[in-house]
């Protein structure tokens, strides 16, 4: 009889997609899964929506609305975006996981403030970020590091690998740098085959594929739900319970390019990992689901000019069909040019502009920016409109979820800041403020208070910056971006990481 149950566990465990430890889910235990779909606004979602022909996950969880503004532009970047969402500041362009102060002589700098991330681990929580983009993009890396800089690839990198994180899924092998500590994978079928507690894959140089182009070019790379589905298993064998973060990142790629069939594609991968999210809590009944947008992208409009006259007859198959004739992204299609451009035409057939007289392929041959022509044919022939290549200010749509053990979640039209505060109630971790205040100390002020003194090691090509406290034959030094420091030339394990802005270290407790 005993063995007739365990049978029926493990059948129900592999029908089901759920880890074999599927019992901790009823459990008093809370998790949170935060999803963004970089760069999305409202249209993009309704054009989704018709190119499928039937609901998106998404639908089902609408709750309301969310505003994007940052510190000092009504139009965000993703950094600024993440880094309000992630610690409930606002802050300014390019600053990850910072807020903005002024120095003596009136210099801004940035100072790192605490994320629920690092909330989550203080309590023993495990931790997990996924990404299309590299991992160290800007709105995965204000989850999991503090930079002055989103561009500071390399140090957002270093940092990551010491934070401890338990599940990093996603581009940036270019980037990363490796933790003995946690097994690392670089394909699809190892991600398949795992079943450890920790895992790091990382599975492009830069960037993963389009979804629509993976299929065909990049096989070998997981899709976003899969990575979705891999992490949610890894870390619920956490008793304690988890804070996931998953990033739909190349909407916004698509959208900076004026690529309609690349937002498409994007959005419907991210749809796909948020029903698998989905599924998994409300299998789990504890777990709270956000998903939004960090900004909108392009202004791209269902309708343009060319249905000035003519919208009130013109049915969603006119803006569908030129897009579904696409088996690539306009970035997939690029990449098959020959030097010689000789295959021209194949390449615009596959990105589904089809019909083309020779005069016309003869014309591409000579574009000197065959992607911004080949997305403005097809933004012609799909009746679509875009008014900018950059970032747009509107309000953004909220989706949530949770169960019976889910009594607070955000709905309404809200602020962005206010979204960790959900994260930390639910997980009843401490404030932000207050590990704020223990994870990053003023190192300077806090020796010199007890009589030591310190010097900073500015960066040269064998060492990384680092700052130094000595007294009474006693040498203490903090490496930057590192979770040890130095006593008298052995390490110590440390709760936290150095950070330094170029000017001031801060330092754990």
């Amino acid at each position: 009889m005993f063995k007739k149950m365990i049978l029926g566990v493990l059948i129900y465990s592999i029908s089901f997609g759920l880890p074999f430890n599927a019992e901790a889910s009823i459990t008093n235990r809370n998790n949170v899964i935060f999803m963004v779909m970089d760069g999305t606004n409202s249209d993009v979602i309704t054009l989704s929506r018709h190119y499928k022909g039937k609901p998106l996950a998404l639908d089902e969880i609408l709750a309301g609305g969310v505003r994007t503004y940052s510190l000092r532009s009504a139009i965000t970047d993703s950094a600024a975006a993440a880094t309000a969402m992630a610690t409930g500041h606002k802050t300014i362009v390019d600053f990850i996981g910072m807020v903005p102060y002024r120095e003596k002589d009136q210099t801004i700098k940035g100072r790192p403030v605490a994320n629920v991330l690092e909330a989550a681990q203080e309590k023993g929580l495990a931790t997990g970020i996924v990404a299309t983009a590299p991992i160290q993009h800007a709105t995965p890396a204000a989850f999991s590091a503090h930079s002055i800089s989103r561009h500071n690839l390399r140090e957002i990198g270093f940092q990551q690998a010491h934070q401890n994180i338990d599940v990093i899924l996603g581009g940036g092998k270019k980037y990363s740098f490796i933790n003995k500590d946690f097994p690392v994978i670089y394909t699809k079928e190892e991600l398949m085959r795992s079943t450890k507690s920790r895992l790091h894959g990382f599975f492009s140089e830069e960037d993963m594929a389009y979804d629509f182009d993976r299929r065909r070019l990049h096989p070998k790379q997981p899709s976003l739900a899969e990575m979705t589905k891999k992490a949610l298993q890894t870390l619920n064998q956490n008793t304690n319970g988890f804070f996931l973060f998953i990033e739909g990142s190349k909407v916004d790629f698509a959208a900076h390019k004026n690529d309609p069939v690349g937002m498409v594609s994007e959005v419907l991968a991210f749809d796909e990992a948020v029903n698998e999210a989905l599924k998994f809590a409300k299998n789990d009944q504890q777990t709270l689901l956000i998903a939004v947008t960090d900004h909108g992208n392009s202004g791209l409009t269902m309708g343009n000019r060319q249905t000035d006259k003519t919208y009130p007859e013109t049915p969603s198959e006119k803006f569908i069909t030129p897009l579904k004739k696409a088996s690539l992204t306009v970035t997939g299609a690029v990449s098959q040019l020959k030097q010689d451009r000789s295959n021209m035409r194949d390449v615009l057939i596959s990105y589904g502009l089809d019909n083309l007289s020779r005069v016309e392929i003869e014309r591409m041959k000579n574009e000197k920016d065959i992607e911004k022509a080949m997305v403005q044919m097809m933004a012609k022939r799909a009746h679509l409109g875009f008014t900018t290549r950059g970032h747009s200010g509107e309000d953004v749509f909220l989706y949530t979820y949770g169960g019976k053990g889910v009594p607070h979640k955000p709905q309404g039209l809200i602020n962005n800041i206010e979204l960790a505060d959900y994260v930390v109630k639910h997980l009843n971790l401490p404030p932000l403020s207050e590990l704020t205040k223990t994870r990053f100390i003023p190192a300077k002020q806090h020796f010199e208070k007890q009589g030591f003194k310190t010097i900073v090691r500015v960066e040269n090509k064998n060492q990384a910056p680092a700052f130094i406290a000595e007294k009474n034959g006693q040498t203490i030094e903090y490496p930057s971006n590192r979770n040890v420091r130095i006593v008298n030339g052995k390490e110590e394990p440390i709760k936290g990481i150095t950070i330094y802005n170029g000017s001031m270290f801060w330092i754990p407790r």
